[in-house]
């Protein structure tokens, strides 16, 4: 496994490109509770990550990527004040995610430290995921940033899934590979039914078991892509077990 040591400003860079490429898409779509639910979502975090503590926000509603509440359509704003509404809720994330040390106490939903950093690399990928949503309904998606998707791989392995977060099969077992063909990265995962591990084969013992009985090879855009129910699995390069490629879906 190969590890990307992202930062604050390597996310707020991602942010700075795809914030503004997904408006130009949402634009050109139109009206939509994309824009609505994505604008509360937005709002959410911001309130909530800069509370300066570590505990749960007093109400949850489950159903969104970060517990955030969902906007029906009875509520939704009119077009074109929804989009006006999302720029402004762009803007103003970027501007409270910059602010934030990264190290400033703040609640998360998946079992690792409790600092701002989650929300930095959370919305970061958030965003370029949404981009490539609004960019595929416009008839023109273009790929996720090499790097930032190698490490939206990473944030499916090593928060999504670990947080519970699995949409694939659970019953499954064995030695997962999965290979960024354009990132010179890769990572081994092994599943044990509900469980999961992300191996480090550097320094994995030699009595260990760590050969792959499933391998997936892709660019890293596509592999974020379909680990995130955005494409298929089989527009994969997918060798052996493919169920067991599947259990690694988290969207």
């Amino acid at each position: 496994m190969n590890r990307l040591h992202a930062t604050k400003d390597f996310w707020l860079a991602a942010l700075r490109a795809d914030g503004p490429a997904l408006l130009n898409a949402v634009e050109e779509t139109g009206p939509g509770p994309a824009a609505a639910d994505l604008t509360a979502l937005l709002s959410w975090v911001r309130a909530t990550v800069t509370r300066g503590t570590t505990e749960a926000p007093a109400s949850l509603v489950t159903g969104g990527t970060t517990e955030a509440p969902l906007v029906t359509g009875d509520s939704a704003p009119e077009w074109p004040e929804a989009l006006d509404a999302l720029r402004r809720e762009l803007t103003g994330t970027i501007e409270t995610l910059e602010a934030l040390d990264p190290d400033f106490p703040a609640w998360n939903w998946a079992p690792q430290p409790k600092r701002a950093s989650f929300w930095h690399r959370r919305i970061a990928h958030e965003i370029s995921l949404r981009r490539w949503d609004a960019e595929q309904a416009a008839g023109r998606a273009t790929p996720i940033e090499t790097k930032l998707a190698a490490d939206g791989v990473g944030e499916v392995l090593d928060t999504w899934l670990p947080a519970g977060r699995r949409q694939g099969p659970d019953d499954v077992r064995g030695v997962v590979q999965l290979v960024a063909t354009d990132a010179a990265h890769e990572w081994f995962v092994r599943l044990r039914g509900p469980g999961i591990a992300l191996l480090d084969t550097m320094t994995i013992l030699d009595s260990d078991d760590h050969h792959a009985r499933a391998k997936a090879t892709g660019t890293a855009s596509d592999l974020q892509l379909a680990l995130m129910g955005r494409k298929r699995i089989d527009q994969l390069a997918v060798a052996g077990d493919p169920r067991l490629v599947q259990a690694l879906r988290a969207g």
